[in-house]
């Protein structure tokens, strides 16, 4: 009975691993075809759909911590894709918006084109048809 446990946990974790491995490998084709990271592609849509969004915001909508917000938003202002200014209230808070370069790379990448690995296809699917 303890086999069949463990059985079923090291098919998870192979599982787990395989899915990792085919969003890794997703992460390298999007990045040499767009020639952003999937990170980077993520704050791009963040900005599309605000006018401007401050890095805490982003890194909220994003999952990700205050160093690794910061890292991939000095990414995609040295690419020239998003600029920043200071707040309208508090001159001390940072906004990020899209520029027009910005606006042009985030059009490009068509995510309707995008070749999604086999694995992921069901779990995007599903994702997709609860926002219809």
């Amino acid at each position: 009975m303890n086999d069949t446990h463990d059985s079923e946990k090291i098919a998870t974790l192979c599982k787990i691993r395989d899915i990792q491995r085919s969003v890794i490998l997703f992460e390298q084709q999007f990045e040499k075809q767009y020639g952003v990271s999937l990170n980077e592609g993520m704050v791009l849509c963040s900005l599309t759909k605000a006018e401007r969004l401050s890095s805490g915001e982003l890194g909220e909508k994003l999952g990700l911590s205050p160093s690794n917000i910061s890292k991939v938003i000095a990414s995609v202002e040295k690419k020239g894709l998003v600029e920043r200014s200071l707040g309208r209230e508090d001159k001390r808070q940072m906004y990020f918006m899209l520029t027009h370069a910005g606006r042009q790379r985030i059009s490009s990448i068509g995510c309707g084109e995008l070749a999604w690995p086999e694995m992921l296809r069901p779990l995007l699917e599903k994702s997709t048809s609860t926002l219809r």
